[in-house]
């Protein structure tokens, strides 16, 4: 549960820091009607939210805001020594790529409820594992 609350503020925040970069906006179409038009850029979207990810994981002792409010952290699996770099950034890259390819992401996750050490798919190739920090 305690993970599962840490996405969500990981997820909130991520939402605030990416929000100038999605944009929704209103255009009267040729009969009167209002449409919602998305602007943004989504490689903006896909790079904050990499950096946000990767940097923190990688950098700050495995915690992103989320992991460190809830007292999580992701270490090597299964020396739980800190997660390099690599390893940080292959976890977050294959984290998003899931997050976007359908149905993936929910399988992502949902791994974690029935893996024997609570593995999430994008932990399994990175060698990681989310502990108690």
């Amino acid at each position: 549960m305690r993970r599962l609350v840490a996405g969500v503020i990981d997820l909130v925040i991520v939402g605030v820091l990416t929000s100038p970069f999605s944009v929704t906006a209103l255009e009267r179409g040729p009969g009167g009607d209002l449409t919602a038009v998305h602007t943004g850029n989504g490689f903006l979207l896909g790079l904050v939210w990499f950096l946000y990810y990767w940097l923190l994981t990688a950098f700050w002792r495995g915690q992103t805001v989320g992991k460190k409010l809830m007292r999580l952290r992701v270490v090597q699996d299964p020396t739980q020594e800190p997660v390099t770099a690599g390893q940080a950034a292959v976890r977050e890259a294959l984290y998003g790529i899931f997050s976007v390819v359908c149905c993936l992401g929910l399988l992502d996750v949902l791994w974690i409820l029935f893996d024997g050490k609570k593995q999430a798919l994008h932990d399994k190739a990175a060698s990681t594992i989310v502990v108690d920090a």
